[in-house]
């Protein structure tokens, strides 16, 4: 009995683990929202703030019973909150530059609509 293997943890219990139900959804709409905050930011926008809504729910879900749920389900739901926080704020930031130079362009246009036909048309 001495030289006997360790057992790992829950192996053999009668309540196995399970993964959280949103721990991968979040993680996949958070790393859309990194790469769709160039689609103008809304992309980004959209999935990052869905994923926040998924972690939060996950993580209450997850303190309400730490044990019921697998490690790796908790991986993947901290690092979907991460990207998406991520996501959104690159999104932001692409959204309130994208905004930025549409105001710019148009105010260059007002400013001497005259002067900016002239150049459009002798192209």
């Amino acid at each position: 009995m001495e030289n006997q293997p360790p057992i790992p943890p829950n192996q053999y219990s009668t309540n196995p683990q399970i993964p959280l139900p949103n721990g991968t959804a979040a993680l996949v709409l958070g790393i859309i929202s990194i790469v769709g905050c160039f689609c103008y930011g809304l992309v980004g926008l959209i999935c990052g703030i869905i994923a926040l809504v998924l972690s939060n729910k996950d993580m209450r879900l997850y303190n309400m019973n730490p044990s019921a749920y697998t490690q790796g389900s908790l991986s993947n739901l901290k690092a979907g909150k991460v990207c998406a926080i991520i996501g959104l704020s690159l999104s932001i930031l692409f959204f309130i530059y994208i905004i930025f130079i549409i105001f710019s362009f148009g105010f260059a246009i007002l400013s001497d609509p005259h002067h900016f036909m002239e150049q459009f048309n002798n192209r």
